[in-house]
Parts: C-alpha cells; structure tokens; sequence
C-alpha cells in the first residue's frame, strides 16, 4: 500500500513539477507565480511562450520542477492534460456526462479525468474503454478535446463541427489525403478558430506530441476562443460555408448574388437559376466542348488586398504577396474532377469551361499550394501536355472580375438543367 501511494505522488509529482511543489497544487499567487516564472532557468522572457506560460502557471494549471526549471519541451501525457483541464473554472459541465470506463487511468488523475469528462472535453464513447492515459497527447487528439469542449460553452461550435465535414482543410495532411476522416472535422475546427495551426512544413502535425510550453500558449487561446461567437471568426465561417456548399464565395465576396428575373430572357425558365453552389457542387456541367466530363468539387475565392484576420483562410495557401491582379480582381481557385473521353490535351482541357473564373487551363503557381500538396495540373501532362491519366483531380486557378468589361459575372449549367448564375451588385 505504502509503495503505491509513493508510486502515485511521484506521478502527480512529475506532472506539476517536483516534490517541491505538491502543497498547494490548487492554484498560486500571483507574486508566486511571477517570481517561479522569473526563475525557470530554461524559460528566458525571449522564450516564444514565456507569456503564456507565466499566465498557466499563475493560474495554477502547470508548476515548476524542484531544479528550478519548467520544462516547456517535455511533452504532456493524456492524463495529465486531463487534469489540466478540469481545472478551467469557466468551462460549463454536460447536463448529463458520459460514464468514466476507463480502466488505465492512475489514481491520482482519476478524478481530473472524471471532470474532464464532465466538461465535455473527453467522450469515453470514443475509446475502447482505456484512455491510453500515461501516452504523450498527440495534437490530432488535442484537437479533438478542445474542439469538443467548445461545443459545450456554445452548441453553435458543436454545429461548426458538424458544418466541416465536407470542407477543404488548410493543412498539407488534408490535400496528400493523409488526415485521418475521424479527426478531419476537429482539425478544421481548430485551425477555423485559430486555436491552432499548422507547422512551417505546412502540415497540422497529428501525430506529433503536445509539449508543456505549446499547452501553455493553447490554454490561453481556448479561453479568448470560448469568449467568441463562431459567427465572429471569418476563418471558420469559411471552412463552414465551403463544407456546406463547396465555396466561401458569400463570406470573402457577398456582393455576388443571384441576379433577378428581369437579367435574363423569356427564354430561361427562372425556377432553374439558383445563387447556391451547393446545387451545381460534384453534378456533371454543361461544357463548351466534349472533351471531357467536368465536375466542380470546391471553389475558393480570395481577396488579396486585405491584411491580418481579414485574409481568407486559404490566403497561404494559394496566394503570393508580390502577386497582386489588375483591375481589383480576386483570386479564384477551382478544384476539378475530370473524365477524359479518349485523349486530351491541356489547351483541350482549357476548353471545357468559356470563363476567366472556373478556369480548366492553369493551376496556381505558388511555391506554398506545392508545399500543400494542392494537385497541380502538371501532375498529370506528359509530352506535350497531353493528359497521361483519364480521371485528373486538380486545382485550377482564375480570377473573379468586378470590372464589367471583364465579364464578372458567372454562368454555370448543369446537365440536368439546373443553372448557376451569380452577378457583382
């Protein structure tokens, strides 16, 4: 008995920082706290999480170790995040939690992980009854932790998750098709809210670990997070409307609208017109020549001409910021599905679709939409720019006009009938 109450303390030693700092786990003062952080021999105030860290600590959610230091690379267990996050006074609990099965949680994080549970953070539903909860947390689980207990301070977060199943994720897993179905709409969440992002290789990093410093830096992002309404972040309405519908035309361009009666012809049954990308998205067009069946997947637009949190979330992506178009043209990014007939060059291929926006003929040029992994339509031109594979799936690239003398407008017919038509009022 003795042996494993000393077993236990040594855990919950290791998780808040030494023997040394068991009194008092429950919180700190803040002339405390400030005179640890101040200490930490390895968390100098140009260390990029020094702030945050400060704050966690202040907040009584990490301490230091006995030595003197913090720590910030060590990575953070699943029971000790767990803890972590029980700790988070302003998360509301569930009505009603799911029951804790686990059977591999240690004694001294059994009720953080009881609490955690509570809070919506963790659902036991998700497990085979084991938490695996003295793992290092992977940041694909992290993800879905957060983004979870988000759903819980306002449903309409729940919603959002929902919302993405279906959208284009900015994160280099997402176009090499390496993002796991099972995480993909907490990662969209996540990066929509700005609680985190992805790495300088342009990937979310799912199955790296979580550290104490990079814990630090999301606890304090979760709270200014949980205090917005999702209608107020513009990267996760898009992932929203791009998930919804296939484009987040009415979120970066909503003077695009469907025109009204008196814009066309007797000739046009109106009923047939609709503004909602939705109705034209994966459905076989019309195209100018027969070539090749053409399917719409997504379409992207960006605005380049704003700064900071106005950006689109696929600015990055898809956009350089020496390139800046003529005439006050946004970017226009459209993703393909293709079935070639027989052959078909590129200059065929540009044919399919008569318009400077939904554009066949070229994908963007970027260093970064390569380091993606965004398909470009070289991917798939042998000699001579003839097509080596029948059904190419790739990103082309146009721009979406203002200028009425640049054809602003976009006319899309489906085959069954159905016309998608959009105008600059």
């Amino acid at each position: 008995m003795r042996k494993q109450m000393i077993s236990s303390l040594a855990a919950l030693a290791l998780f808040v920082g030494g023997y040394a700092s068991l009194a008092g786990m429950g919180g700190t003062s803040t002339v405390e706290a400030a005179q640890a952080v101040s200490s930490f021999k390895d968390v100098p105030a140009s260390h990029w999480a020094s702030s945050a860290i400060y704050s966690a600590v202040e907040k009584g959610y990490f301490k230091g170790y006995a030595d003197g230091t913090f720590k910030p690379g060590l990575p953070v267990t699943k029971a000790e995040m767990a803890s972590i996050l029980a700790r988070l006074n302003d998360q509301p609990e569930l009505p009603t939690a799911e029951p804790n099965h686990f059977t591999d949680v240690p004694e001294w994080a059994k009720n953080g992980v009881s609490t955690a549970i509570a809070k919506g953070f963790i659902r036991p539903s998700s497990y085979k009854g084991k938490l695996d909860a003295q793992a290092a947390l992977e940041r694909g689980e992290m993800a879905e932790w957060l983004t979870q207990g988000l759903s819980v301070v306002d449903s309409d977060y729940g919603q959002a998750l929902s919302d993405v199943t279906n959208t284009v994720i900015p994160a280099k897993e997402y176009f090499t098709g390496k993002l796991a179905d099972s995480q993909k709409n907490a990662v969209a969440v996540a990066l929509g809210t700005g609680l985190m992002s992805v790495a300088n290789d342009k990937t979310f990093g799912v199955n790296r670990t979580t550290t104490r410093a990079e814990v630090a830096v999301l606890l304090s992002r979760y709270a200014s997070v949980a205090k917005t309404k999702p209608a107020d972040l513009q990267g996760l309405n898009e992932l929203r409307q791009v998930g919804l519908t296939g484009t987040n035309l009415s979120v970066i361009a909503p003077r695009y609208q469907k025109p009204g009666p008196e814009k066309f012809s007797e000739s046009y049954d109106y009923s047939k017109i609709t503004g909602d990308f939705s109705k034209i998205r994966n459905q076989e067009l019309v195209t100018v020549t027969n070539y090749a069946d053409l399917k719409i997947k997504n379409w992207i637009v960006v605005n380049p001409y704003v700064e900071g949190n106005a950006r689109s979330i696929y600015y990055d992506i898809f956009v350089e910021e020496k390139n800046k178009p003529l005439r006050g043209a946004y970017y226009s990014f459209s993703e393909f599905d293709i079935s070639i007939k027989k052959s078909m060059t590129q200059l065929q291929g540009g044919s399919l679709i008569n318009s400077p926006t939904i554009n066949t003929l070229t994908s963007p040029s970027t260093s970064a939409s390569r380091d993606y992994g965004a398909k470009h339509i070289n991917d798939f031109l042998g000699p001579k720019g003839v097509f080596t594979v029948r059904n190419p799936s790739y990103w082309g690239s146009g721009l979406l006009h203002f200028d009425k003398e640049l054809r602003p407008g976009i006319f899309i017919t489906v085959k069954d009938g159905t016309i998608y038509r959009v105008i600059p009022n």
